[in-house]
């Protein structure tokens, strides 16, 4: 007799819990993509000081050049990027780029472009040989096949 009621007590506990469960995997993705896209209008692009953040309501004002507002964001994050490549060496840059893609996972599908850049860049930069040494996997091999391709 304590089997059967053990063996009902675990299925009432499992209906609620299920449709917990389920209203959960149906609620969290929306809650997800609504709650990054809402971050995504609080990162501060621009590459200028952290008190300068811009709400999306903000783009429209006055003080934002044109040109700033047409630019996305790994159009930003590859420039901002390529003018550090002149003051620092390769490997600070791909750091850096990891540190974006990590803190902003939309920009993952840009990482490979814009290593890819950075490679042909550091050839211009260092010389073939001297950028293929700062080569690591940030993207896979995207910066090393830039460097490839601008040395090829």
């Amino acid at each position: 007799m304590t089997h059967s009621i053990t063996t009902q007590t675990r299925r009432g506990h499992r209906g609620p819990a299920r449709r917990v469960g389920r209203s959960l995997a149906l609620v969290l993705p929306v809650v997800l993509v609504l709650s990054g896209t809402l971050a995504v209008t609080r990162v501060n692009w621009t590459g200028s000081p952290a008190g300068s953040v811009l709400t999306a309501s903000d783009i429209t004002s006055a003080e934002v050049a044109p040109k700033a507002v047409a630019q996305a964001p790994q159009d930003v994050l590859r420039d901002h990027l390529m003018s550090e490549l002149h003051e620092k060496n390769p490997g600070v840059v791909l750091t850096h780029l990891q540190e974006a893609v990590n803190g902003h996972p939309s920009l993952a599908r840009h990482c490979t472009s814009i290593a890819r850049a950075l490679g042909r860049a550091a050839v211009r930069i260092y010389g073939a040989s001297r950028a293929q040494s700062y080569a690591r996997p940030v993207c896979d091999t995207s910066f090393a096949t830039g460097v490839l391709a601008a040395h090829g």
